[in-house]
């Protein structure tokens, strides 16, 4: 198909796209969830700044409407309904569309669950793109609603921050699953050194699960960087500040159980 085709790839669904608005100035927040895209319009061009969060890609009139409104360019929105897309960052002079991957470990079905998330920055707003509902950014939306932190008194940069900050949070509380593992099957293989059939695909489905992690993590080096070297006047320089931060913690993760494997 030619460039700009939008085609959802992702998995068949059969719920309604669920889509969240919140709406926020230090002062006083107002939050709605619909399943109209046509909720969303009114907040484009207000001085506050407004989050839309969509939940579902496989609507893609849905996502065809909201990029349409919000003039994002047809190539933006194809990678958006593509969820095999590789983490980074494109500026757009108006608004600045950044792509990651986001982690769940699942305890019960002990497995990785793995998202992709689409976020597009504008002057005083920010829409993020997921698959699915659910998600880990409910402390970012209790920092809004109780007015906790900065986040009400900045921008819409500040934001997009968060979100990405708590995605690269919630890396490390997957890594730190996994390195409980790898301390199981140690403890199994000092036991017992001519380890079972069982232990040995343990180790191999561990070996799986960091080398995808350490792939993901990696290209989001450069994703924060790109926003560091970035002279957009969308991103401010004190959010700049708090993105190094970020792009510090990435570069220096605790990785030592990695050796392990």
């Amino acid at each position: 198909m030619p460039p700009g085709s939008l085609v959802y790839q992702g998995e068949k669904i059969s719920e309604d796209v669920k889509i969240t608005v919140i709406d926020y100035s230090e002062k006083s927040v107002q939050e709605k969830v619909t399943k109209n895209v046509e909720d969303c319009f009114p907040f484009k061009d207000q001085p506050s700044v407004t989050w839309i969060n969509i939940d579902g890609l496989h609507k893609v009139d849905i996502i065809e409407k909201i990029g349409e409104y919000f003039d994002l360019h047809p190539l933006i929105l194809e990678d958006i309904l593509n969820i095999s897309q590789r983490p980074k960052t494109e500026d757009f002079e108006n608004y600045i569309y950044t792509v990651l991957k986001m982690f769940t470990y699942n305890k019960q079905e002990n497995e990785i669950n793995i998202e992709q998330v689409s976020i597009v920055i504008g002057s005083n707003f920010v829409i993020s793109f997921q698959e699915k509902e659910g998600d880990i950014f409910d402390p970012v939306r209790d920092r809004i609603r109780f007015n906790k932190g900065h986040i009400r008194k900045m921008k819409s940069d500040y934001l997009a921050y968060s979100l990405i900050d708590t995605v690269v949070d919630n890396y490390f509380i997957v890594l730190e699953e996994i390195g409980e593992q790898i301390e199981s099957v140690e403890d199994e293989l000092s036991k017992n050194p001519g380890p079972e059939p069982e232990t040995l695909q343990t180790i191999h489905s561990l070996k799986r699960d960091v080398l995808f992690l350490r792939k993901s993590i990696w290209p989001l080096r450069e994703v924060i960087n790109t926003f560091n070297r970035n002279e957009s006047r969308l991103i401010y320089k004190t959010t700049q500040l708090f993105l190094k931060d970020v792009y510090d913690h990435v570069n220096n993760p605790p990785l030592k159980r990695w050796a392990c494997l």
